[in-house]
């Protein structure tokens, strides 16, 4: 390996030993230290055996310091463009470097030329021919640059060259470029959304910020969760869930449920004079009340049927107090009731009957399919609604076991009921404990007289 005297010594010698020529020498003087630009010289075996002050950046990217081996894989980069005299281009600490390979076969070694290219470079990120929105901002703020494919945000943003970007988005990017996380942030802008990613250049105090249109993306990523909130509508989340993994057919035994059946006394005769609209719009503002309520107690709404609404506690979270949710539940629907101007015209007056049991619940339909619930569970819940009385909350024995430490309840006495025959029943009334101004059970008692049962 050649001796490390300083570069262009009369005395340093060839790889034999002999002297160097004057002409030999004279190349040898094209490496002086004081050079702007990085010059390097490599021997045959690959050690680097000068380097200029110049040429720090290129070391730190060849990862190599002046008397080690060059990493063969630079070494290779290098040689693949020796002989067609290209070079190459190595990245440090932000800054690009291009290096020439020359060989200088006589001597045995290659010359490295290296030159700074890292303000090319950064200029050439903003081509006018980027098909996407590409622009430039300076530390203040103020748009500095914008290809052409940047018409539309810019005028969306009521900007000019050298107009300070709103307050808002300028600050946005600023700290997306102060966290380094390459987050993108999101802007609407003539009609359009956009995704920019603002990337730092230190090295000439400005920020580029490249734009992505994701109008589209945005729009099906609406439509999708329209369509999943349509879905949800018709089916609990659970059950949908396993209806897109694929499940082909969905039947479920639960041994035990709480069922509750409301239905709005006479409203045939009620809507009668009502026309389509105003018909549809009473249910609407009445059932929308009833979701309220139904998301508020965790419970699951199985279906409408016309002026009927059926609710379910216990399917789908499995948990041991759904009967006392369904009571509570109840006991607000007639406050909610009340609050609706509509309906408080119309004198809109409900049935309610709640039963538990075990039920069978399941998907039927391949086309408009539907969530249901089977049962002797479900037909005697429907029964203590139907032979209820308007404004009242009717339950069975089994329910009433259940509430009886929580609410305030009334013994009806038997009733006739389809395949069962005498069966005990029971008023909901409201809460135990004092009775208060504005409570539900002066709600419920506003929906019916009081018929002087007894209370348990």
């Amino acid at each position: 390996m050649a001796s490390r005297v300083p570069p262009g010594s009369a005395d340093e010698p060839h790889e034999g030993g002999a002297r160097l020529t004057g002409a030999q020498v004279s190349a040898i003087n094209r490496f002086p230290d004081d050079n702007p630009n990085p010059v390097m010289r490599m021997d045959a075996d690959g050690h680097l055996i000068y380097a200029n002050p110049a040429s720090t950046g290129v070391l730190k990217a060849f990862g190599v310091s002046v008397g080690e081996v060059v990493p063969r894989q630079v070494v290779a980069r290098l040689e693949a463009v020796a002989l067609a005299r290209g070079f190459v281009e190595f990245v440090a600490d932000d800054r690009t470097f291009a290096v020439w390979p020359v060989p200088i076969p006589d001597l045995g070694f290659t010359n490295l030329y290296g030159t700074d290219v890292t303000a090319e470079r950064a200029i050439v990120k903003f081509p006018d021919q980027n098909p996407n929105p590409v622009f430039r901002i300076d530390r203040d703020g103020t748009l500095v640059y914008a290809n052409p494919a940047s018409a539309g945000l810019v005028a969306g943003l009521d900007l000019t060259i050298g107009a300070g970007l709103p307050a808002d988005l300028r600050e946005a990017l600023l700290r997306s470029v102060r966290a380094a996380d390459r987050s993108t942030v999101e802007v609407e802008a003539g009609g359009c959304v956009y995704a920019l990613l603002p990337v730092d250049v230190p090295e000439f105090g400005f920020v580029n910020v490249y734009g992505t249109d994701i109008t589209a993306a945005r729009e099906r990523e609406r439509l999708a969760a329209e369509n999943e909130r349509l879905l949800l509508n018709i089916l609990p989340g659970p059950i949908a869930q396993r209806l897109r993994e694929g499940e082909p057919l969905i039947a479920d035994r639960f041994d035990d449920v709480t069922l509750l059946f409301a239905d709005i006394v006479e409203f045939t005769r009620l809507s009668s004079d009502l026309s389509p609209s105003e018909l549809v719009g009473v249910l609407n503002d009445v059932f929308t009340a009833f979701d309220g309520l139904v998301e508020r107690y965790g419970l699951e709404k199985v279906k409408t049927i016309g002026d009927a609404y059926m609710v379910v506690g216990g399917m789908t979270d499995r948990s041991d107090d759904h009967t006392i949710r369904v009571a509570g539940m109840a006991l607000d629907l007639f406050d909610a009731v009340a609050r609706i101007d509509a309906a408080a015209r119309l004198g809109i007056r409900f049935r309610i009957g709640i039963h538990c049991g075990p039920a069978i619940a399941g998907v039927i339909g391949r086309k408009k399919f539907i969530y249901d619930v089977w049962g002797d569970t479900v037909n005697v819940a429907s029964r203590m609604e139907s032979l209820g009385l308007p404004g009242r909350i009717q339950v069975t024995h089994a329910v009433m076991e259940r509430l009886r430490p929580t609410y305030r309840l009334e013994a009806r006495g038997l009733i006739d009921v389809k395949g069962k025959g005498p069966t005990p029943t029971y008023f909901l009334t409201g809460h135990a404990g004092p009775t208060r101004a504005g409570s539900v059970t002066e709600a419920v008692a506003a929906h019916a007289a009081h018929d002087g049962t007894d209370l348990l």
